[in-house]
């Protein structure tokens, strides 16, 4: 067995013991929500069949059709495959619940008729967690899927509803802090499509953060995931960083990056981007938890994953990385779940990294959340990465 075999293995045998004792880690998890459409964007019609086309087969290739028709105009035409329950949020909660973990999931995930009932495509999260609490209809998401990754056009208007006034009219502040209290794991995402996030981040530092007991179990951890600042200002981001270390002051803050964000966020803190020769990230990784001043950063880019601490350890771990997935969308959230459910159970930062990537990796082969059962044997004999 390879030392990637091994960390992996070892990984399932830590993780597994925290998960099937009868006090395991809890989580409390918002406050976003989209129903996604997974779509496959026509390339070529052999009939008029269901089935009956070749998709495009990756984005450069989409890009290239665009390009084509500037000046002209063209027609694509967007076969919905499945429409599903998405937002950060829902993910990865629904990835934790699956895993085991007792999860509360808050966020816009109501009916459009009666916005304090939960939405129908909804139900499968709220089999999954301990509490599902809506405050207001999803928001829409057209998800393309390509070989190579996929492109994500939201509308995210009725997420905009939700804010820490709102959040507080409908839950109670002491049934908010009741429900932190009792969670070694917060998560709060996507800040890039939700106005209301930086209130809701204001309302914990200020009303809830200070005033929680010690976790019931494991040290009590927060995982923030920004989602991608692309079309966010210099200024908003750089805000926002601002406002992470100070909840950073109090609870210990894992913020999560795709590489793609990580460039971003490094050139808006005044770091350098990677060594062209560094396949571990550890040229942009270790110097950008550095300079944020964050307890953990962690970047996981499609081939792997890296993560860098206050204390200076770093780390990377080569993911199962595979040509074919049967579902990219909502990847990014399930190694998001995987990584912080494992630091919680206090597992090193490799056998997090290897939770993380094991979650996704079996979530993409599956297109579904894995059980612990599933990542277990999936850790155990954790499938080698294919050639990109």
């Amino acid at each position: 067995m390879d030392a990637r075999a091994r960390i992996a293995h070892d990984a399932a045998d830590a993780l597994a013991p925290h998960l099937n004792a009868p006090d395991r880690p809890g989580a409390l998890v918002g406050f976003d929500g989209f129903i996604d459409a997974i779509i496959r964007v026509v390339d070529q019609r052999t009939d008029m069949s269901a089935a009956g086309y070749a998709p495009i087969g990756s984005i450069a290739a989409f890009a290239d059709r665009c390009r084509d028709a500037a000046g002209k105009s063209t027609n694509l035409e967007l076969v919905v495959t499945e429409e599903r329950f998405g937002g950060n949020g829902p993910l990865m909660a629904g990835a934790l619940g699956r895993l085991g973990a007792p999860t509360t999931f808050i966020g816009a995930v109501g009916r459009e008729d009666d916005p304090r009932s939960i939405h129908p495509l909804y139900a499968e999260l709220q089999a999954r967690c301990e509490r599902v609490i809506p405050l207001a209809p999803p928001a829409h998401t057209d998800a393309l899927e390509f070989g190579d990754g996929k492109i994500m056009l939201g509308k995210p208007a009725s997420v905009q509803s939700i804010t820490w006034a709102s959040l507080v009219e409908r839950v109670g502040l002491d049934e908010l802090r009741a429900i932190a209290a009792r969670a070694s794991l917060i998560g709060v995402v996507n800040w890039v499509m939700m106005g209301g996030v930086e209130s809701i981040w204001e309302g914990l530092a200020t009303h809830v953060l200070p005033h929680l007991p010690p976790a019931p179990h494991t040290p009590r951890r927060l995982y923030i995931d920004l989602c991608d600042p692309a079309k966010r200002t210099d200024a908003d981001l750089a805000r926002a960083l601002a406002m992470l270390r100070r909840l950073d002051a109090l609870v210990p803050l894992t913020l999560g990056l795709n590489l793609a964000e990580a460039l971003r966020v490094a050139r808006v803190a005044g770091c350098t981007e990677p060594r062209p020769d560094d396949p571990t990230l550890e040229s942009l990784i270790a110097p950008l938890c550095e300079r944020l001043g964050l307890s953990c950063v962690v970047v996981h880019p499609r081939h792997g994953a890296a993560a860098a601490t206050r204390d200076g350890a770093c780390a990377w771990f080569d993911g199962p990385f595979t040509r074919e997935p049967r579902l990219s969308t909502g990847a990014g959230d399930h190694f998001n779940s995987g990584f912080a459910l494992a630091q919680v159970c206090g597992l090193s930062l490799e056998h997090c990294l290897s939770v993380g990537v094991g979650v996704s990796g079996a979530y993409v082969r599956d297109a579904q959340s894995p059980t612990l059962e599933r990542l277990v044997t999936f850790l155990r004999d954790l499938p080698p990465p294919e050639q990109s």
